[in-house]
């Protein structure tokens, strides 16, 4: 029956070079090169993709593995101006996963793509938590040796757990640490006395939800909006947010959620396309069937039967169906 199916599947020669090769599959792929454990919990992938047109030192990247047969995809940061690596905190499933790639692994790789990046312009300031220090930490290597006048004031839970905690140190730049376990919670009101010329900075923000929601209150509250650049891992969401039962035709499954549909449909087992995950690529659009769906950014209610919806950002307005 194997054989039968062999001979009658529509195999291109790009699939059979595939068997010798899996860099030499039609989608982009790349080889773990090597794994370096950074702080507790986290390591830097260096990857060598099958083709690489080059990168932008702040953009980011999609990163596909297969856990237990479904296609999971993440965007990551790149870490470094001159090759293509990652560096990743396990936190989720997919980060849980790469952490324990070992050097020959494939992962399936996306285009670089991202505006958070900087070209020394002037005066900086980078504003960093936890994870979120990895775009910044593209850029300052982009320098190579030559100190800009950055102001760096990076979160992390403890002093052990600042990612890149020694290569920062000792960079010379104005690297300001602040650390949970020690100095409590971080408040914008500290800025002062942290920065005090923070104001005429422009600044490049990246951390948890909660932390750069406070910064864009903080910086439209001082008119300093048209300073301010954010990086976010995943969308703002307004809270409230509406549910209700999800079925995803094709692949035979339903949930009540209220988290978002793709994050639905992932865990249901259903293969979700999926990009960015903060609704900038359209890599998760998927045709609506039936129902409406909410927009976690605004809030607002949409959708008509055929619509495309992006599912990174959608949750159920009520029960609804998708092509998928």
């Amino acid at each position: 029956m194997g054989l039968l199916a062999s001979a009658t599947t529509p195999f291109l020669p790009q699939d059979f070079a595939t068997l010798v090769n899996p860099l030499w599959a039609r989608d982009l792929r790349a080889r773990v090169v090597s794994v370096i454990p950074e702080a507790a919990g986290a390591a830097t992938l260096v990857l060598k993709p099958a083709r690489w047109g080059g990168h932008v030192p702040g953009q980011y990247v999609g990163i596909g593995v297969e856990i237990e047969g479904v296609i999971h995809w993440r965007t990551y940061s790149l870490t470094d101006p001159d090759r293509v690596s990652i560096t990743v905190k396990a936190l989720g499933l997919v980060s849980s996963h790469l952490v324990t790639l070992r050097p020959g692994d494939v992962v399936r790789l996306r285009s670089p793509e991202g505006d958070f990046t900087w070209a020394d312009r002037g005066p900086a300031l980078f504003l960093t938590a936890g994870s979120g220090i990895t775009p910044a930490m593209g850029m300052l290597r982009a320098f190579r040796g030559r100190v800009p006048d950055i102001t760096h004031v990076h979160v992390a839970p403890s002093r052990d757990e600042v990612i890149f905690g020694s290569e920062l140190r000792a960079v010379g730049h104005r690297f300001v640490e602040w650390h949970d376990d020690t100095d409590g919670m971080l408040t914008l009101d500290r800025l002062d006395d942290l920065v005090p010329d923070w104001r005429t900075r422009e600044t490049w923000a990246c951390g948890p939800a909660g932390l750069l929601a406070a910064i864009e209150n903080h910086w439209g509250t001082s008119n300093l909006d048209h300073k301010l650049h954010v990086e976010r891992f995943t969308p703002p969401a307004l809270g409230g947010g509406s549910e209700g039962t999800v079925t995803f035709v094709r692949g035979g499954a339903q949930k009540h959620t209220d988290q978002t549909l793709l994050t639905a449909g992932e865990d249901a087992g259903v293969l979700m396309p999926s990009g960015c995950r903060m609704g900038i690529c359209f890599g998760c659009v998927i045709p609506l069937l039936s129902g409406q769906v909410r927009d976690v950014r605004t809030g607002a209610v949409h959708g008509e039967p055929g619509d495309l919806v992006q599912t990174c950002i959608s949750t159920p307005a009520g029960d609804c169906s998708l092509d998928v």
